[in-house]
């Protein structure tokens, strides 16, 4: 009598178990389109204004002496005043800045043969009214370059998260009006590409480079609007459509 293979049970196993893989795989994929389901992909952009709270201005002092020691006195007392006049607007020590420090012979013109130092520091504030205030009391206190202000948001990812959420309503928006031409719906969202964000910046541009000459009393600060920044952004968006 012949004995039937034992390799049998273990073939028929393994067809058994494909069987039943084949069978757990008709599940549907949520990153992949299922059966009678149309891809469509949409482009959605969007912004959102935030009120700008914090001012940066570059400010800056020039004085020439006839050696280089003298020119780094002079130019050192004149950013003493200055930083101090910062100061007493409101402006923290660890918001100042120095920027550029430089000391060089001149060779030219009716000062040729003395120093020039050169010392610039740019210093950040809430903007608030007193932003004015900081272009009479640096120039009064000797400062003769002035940049600024430029006006940002301090928590910029609250602006973005605006902007984004704006993006993708968008996005939707767009994709309910094709599934609706279409006779279809949306089913359902099958991928998220983020397309980035931007930020535009107000920048009130104050430039100044003549040495201030002494007044008896300062003038008046100039008016300031910190009006809004906007940031913008885009999203795309792939949607599965169905009937």
């Amino acid at each position: 009598m012949t004995r039937p293979p034992r390799c049998l049970p273990l073939a028929l196993l393994a067809l058994a178990t494909f069987a039943l893989t084949a069978c757990g795989g008709g599940g549907r994929d949520d990153h992949r389109l299922g059966r009678g389901e149309t891809l469509l992909t949409v482009v959605g952009s969007g912004h959102a204004d935030a009120a700008p709270d914090e001012a940066a201005f570059v400010i800056g002092v020039t004085a020439i002496g006839a050696n280089a020691a003298e020119a780094s006195r002079l130019d050192n007392e004149k950013m003493q005043k200055v930083m101090a006049s910062l100061r007493g607007l409101g402006v923290a020590q660890d918001k100042i800045q120095t920027r550029t420090l430089t000391l060089e012979r001149i060779d030219y013109g009716a000062d040729r043969g003395k120093f020039r130092a050169n010392n610039s520091v740019s210093a950040t504030m809430k903007a608030s009214g007193k932003v004015g205030e900081v272009v009479v009391a640096a120039t009064q206190a000797g400062a003769n370059l002035l940049s600024g202000p430029t006006l940002t948001v301090s928590d910029p990812a609250r602006a973005g998260a605006a902007s984004t959420a704006a993006a993708y309503k968008a996005a939707r928006a767009r994709a309910d009006a094709y599934a609706a031409a279409a006779g279809l719906r949306v089913e359902r969202v099958l991928a998220i590409r983020d397309g980035g964000q931007q930020s535009i910046i107000d920048v009130a541009e104050t430039r100044m480079m003549a040495q201030a000459a002494p007044v008896s009393a300062p003038p008046p600060p100039p008016p300031f609007s910190p009006g809004m920044n906007r940031s913008d952004a885009s999203v795309t968006v792939d949607y599965a459509l169905a009937r």
